[in-house]
């Protein structure tokens, strides 16, 4: 059966370059180094034999793979605390996307490697493995291919999926191709779940759960100097800031509605707010900008700024890398990814810099972290996202309550840290073939 899959893979590669050729209008990244994806590399075959797995040399060759933005930096999290197990190892980074790739660049230290993941087609996998000849391969969260898979098992590279999480469409969907899902997750060598539930779907589907480790991205820490110009520039406001964070497509038409259907009772009875807009995907940037200016809105662009933000209604974060410092400005923010049904975004992320969430119905992509941090009272859940404008303006102008939620942001946080050395462990333990047996799940 897989070799029908292949088959359409083959088949599919021409759509992919016209799409590759058409992101890359918008998104530059995405032309860049394209026969990578095919298993064409400008760098030299790694001998066989060199290292780790392949021989028993010193050295091991550490591949992990992080599909986007968020994946990347969980991987981050966790390949710290890998290079401190494994202070010679090499990495080599793979990205299916623009921004997780221009993310990766910061993991890489002097003879690190970088490239596109390979197209699951039989050649270009089999061109990857023989070019790079992985010591072990770390999938970051959800990222199976049928064929990468295969193609590790049949040259004995342990690959193991780590950080491992599975809502309940994802089930559905491995359960309805069963067929192709089914080896795909069977043929793993190790998957650490972020949950018990986790555990228990990936399970149904095959894989051979050995863990439930917490989630890595509660170990991140917020960069200080990004907080801390963040909060200076939050002091320059003479209104309290609310952020909405990684909005998406269709969520920040329907917060203009909100916000303006409501911006005039505010007015007679609580501050207004300064809104600051951060969209998930750079591309939509001067989208969401004509969206507000067409609504009788002012903007003022993050890339304008020199030492504190302009004055207008809008605040826009157009620059990467920069949420610590948003969400330091932010004195509470809306969750974006939850008011339509997306899934959510990473809300640890705002946890972790103080910053209260204000979330929608939609966070099945991360529901026990979402949960756990509504019962501890650092998230609030609305029901849209007119809830959502509501509840925000309320909350940033109550300073006792804004201030007890921040201060429980903090030790919340805290109490679930500890995944990245317990990740780290595990997958050092793979590689050198000593895993712990299979856990009951």
């Amino acid at each position: 059966m897989r070799g029908l899959y292949s088959l359409a893979i083959q088949l599919a590669t021409p759509l992919l370059r016209r799409k590759l050729a058409r992101r890359a209008q918008s998104e530059p990244g995405y032309a860049m180094a394209v026969g990578e994806r095919f298993g064409h590399y400008d760098t030299p075959p790694r001998v066989a034999g060199a290292s780790g797995a392949s021989g028993g040399a010193a050295r091991p060759l550490v591949w992990i793979h992080a599909v986007s933005l968020g994946e990347t930096r969980a991987a981050a999290i966790l390949l710290k605390e890998l290079r401190e197990l494994l202070p010679g190892m090499q990495l080599l980074l793979t990205n299916g996307t623009a921004t997780g790739r221009e993310e990766g660049k910061k993991l890489l230290r002097a003879d690190d490697i970088q490239v596109w993941q390979p197209w699951d087609s039989p050649q270009a996998v089999r061109r990857f493995l023989l070019n790079f000849r992985p010591d072990i391969g770390v999938l970051m969260e959800t990222e199976i291919w049928p064929n990468l898979v295969a193609g590790c098992r049949e040259r004995g590279i342990p690959l193991v999926l780590a950080n491992a999480r599975m809502n309940e469409k994802s089930w559905r969907g491995a359960k309805r191709l069963s067929w192709l899902a089914g080896p795909a997750y069977r043929s793993l060598s190790a998957v650490w779940a972020q949950t018990e539930v986790d555990a228990r779907r990936l399970a149904d589907v095959g894989a051979p759960v050995r863990g439930v480790l917490g989630n890595l991205k509660f170990d991140s820490v917020p960069d200080a100097a990004l907080l801390a110009r963040g909060r200076a520039w939050r002091a320059t406001s003479e209104r309290p800031v609310v952020l909405f964070a990684s909005s998406r497509e269709g969520e920040e038409a329907a917060w203009l509605q909100a916000w303006l259907r409501q911006r005039e009772s505010f007015a007679s009875r609580q501050q207004q707010v300064q809104w600051l807009l951060v969209p998930r995907h750079p591309q939509r940037f001067d989208e969401v900008i004509a969206l507000c200016v067409d609504a009788g809105l002012t903007v003022s662009r993050r890339s304008a700024w020199v030492d504190a933000p302009e004055a207008a209604d809008v605040w826009l974060g157009d620059s990467m890398g920069e949420m610590a410092q948003y969400y330091g400005m932010a004195h509470a923010a809306m969750l974006g990814g939850s008011f339509e049904p997306l899934g959510g975004q990473n809300l640890i992320e705002a946890l972790s810099c103080d910053c209260p969430v204000i979330m929608g119905p939609h966070t099945f992509n991360f529901a026990e972290a979402s949960e756990l941090a509504a019962d501890a009272g650092v998230a609030l859940r609305v029901v849209d996202i007119d809830a959502g404008v509501l509840e925000s303006v309320r909350l940033v102008n109550e300073p006792e309550r804004l201030a007890d939620l921040a201060s429980r942001c903090h030790a919340f946080t805290s109490a679930h840290r500890g995944a990245a050395m317990s990740t780290a462990l595990a997958v050092v333990q793979q590689m050198r073939g000593d895993s712990p047996r299979q856990a009951a799940v």
